[in-house]
């Protein structure tokens, strides 16, 4: 008897749910043992499956490691488009998307870790997931920055590009620090700090 077509579906969400739980505990488990450290086997044991269950959806460690920094990245550029796409005040939606990045790697280090071993272990890669997944999701910004430049609420003598990367590595470089020596301020401290010092600059203004 031909399956049915709902039994494919039920089938393919299945799978999609079972792969993501294994990229979700290779994840962790690669922050914690490192890309050397942790072996198929230990993913399999973590899970409670058989090794040759991962290799039906992932071919060897390096693609499940790949995987593990990709889902980090779109769940990251999810959570801050979700975040903008609450405000309407064009500030506001600034704010809120240097939040919600600040708030996904605070709650989330091990992709931060994920990050550092990529770029450790595979420097031959042409570029790094983190830019890969930016600069794919930089057009709707571009456009955005754009638009309030053309409305006067932004400086026209600093390009759109050099305003997002600046946002944009003051933002990365946050995120690093935080994991290497640990947070120096509450997470609603630095997410003022900069704020403040991307918006409004550093210098007193004259009266």
């Amino acid at each position: 008897m031909p399956a049915k077509p709902n039994d494919k579906v039920t089938r393919a969400d299945r799978r999609s749910k079972r792969r993501r739980s294994i990229i979700e505990a290779a994840a962790r488990l690669f922050a914690e043992l490192g890309f050397t450290g942790c072996e198929m086997e230990r993913v399999a044991s973590e899970l409670g499956i058989a090794k040759g269950t991962l290799y039906l959806y992932f071919p060897g460690k390096q693609d499940l490691f790949f995987a593990c920094v990709d889902l980090g990245m779109q769940q990251m550029q999810t959570v801050v488009r979700e975040a903008a796409a609450t405000a309407s005040e064009p500030f506001e939606i600034i704010a809120c998307a240097i939040r919600a990045y600040l708030a996904f790697f605070d709650a989330n280090p091990h992709y931060v870790e994920l990050l550092i071993q990529e770029r450790a272990n595979f420097k031959d890669r042409k570029r790094p997931t983190y830019f890969e997944h930016r600069d794919a999701n930089r057009g709707p910004w571009r456009k955005f920055y754009a638009d309030l430049v053309a409305q006067g609420k932004l400086r026209d003598d600093i390009p759109v590009e050099r305003m997002l990367d600046t946002v944009g590595n003051l933002m990365y470089g946050t995120m690093f620090t935080n994991l290497f020596i640990g947070r120096s301020a509450s997470l609603d401290e630095q997410f003022n700090a900069i704020l403040e010092i991307a918006l409004r600059g550093i210098t007193r203004q004259r009266q």
